[in-house]
C-alpha cells in the first residue's frame, strides 16, 4: 500500500479565490467612499469650525484606511497581502499623524481670529491666553 503523503503547505502561499476577493474589495472601497463623501457632506453642511474639523479628520481617515486595505486585499495571496499592508502603512501611518494635527492646528487659528461661537465652548482653556499679562504693555 502506498501512503497518501500531502506536499507541505507554504502559508504565503495561500489564496482567495477571485470572486472572494473581489467581493471584499468592493465592500471596503464602497465603505472607504462612503466615509470618505459623508466627510465632504460634513464639511459643506456643518456651520462651526470645530464641527467642521470632526467631519473633515475623522470619517476620512478611516475611509482612507478602508481602501489602502481594499488594495492590500486585491493581491489575493497571503503573501501578496502582507506585501500590500507593509506598502500602504506608511501612507495610513502619514494620514493618522497629519489628520489630527493639521485639525488642531486650524481649530486654535479659528479661536485665535475669533470665528469660534464662544458660547457653544463646554471648556474654554484658552480664555487665560488671550488676556495681556500685566506689564507686557
Amino acid at each position: 500500500m502506498r501512503a497518501l503523503v500531502s506536499a507541505p503547505v507554504n502559508p504565503i502561499e495561500l489564496e482567495l479565490s477571485q470572486p472572494v476577493a473581489e467581493i471584499i474589495v468592493l465592500v471596503l472601497v464602497l465603505l472607504g467612499a462612503i466615509l470618505c463623501l459623508s466627510a465632504a457632506v460634513g464639511l459643506l453642511h456643518f456651520r462651526d469650525v470645530p464641527s467642521r474639523l470632526h467631519a473633515a479628520t475623522k470619517p476620512q481617515v478611516l475611509g482612507l484606511v478602508f481602501i489602502c486595505l481594499a488594495i492590500a486585499v486585491s493581491q489575493r495571496t497571503l503573501g501578496g497581502i502582507l506585501l500590500g499592508v507593509v506598502i500602504v502603512a506608511p501612507v495610513v501611518l502619514m494620514q493618522f499623524a497629519t489628520a489630527p494635527l493639521s485639525a488642531h492646528m486650524v481649530g486654535r487659528q479659528a479661536y485665535r481670529n475669533g470665528t469660534i461661537f464662544q458660547h457653544g465652548l463646554v471648556a474654554d482653556e484658552y480664555a487665560e491666553s488671550k488676556q495681556t499679562p500685566p506689564g507686557a504693555g
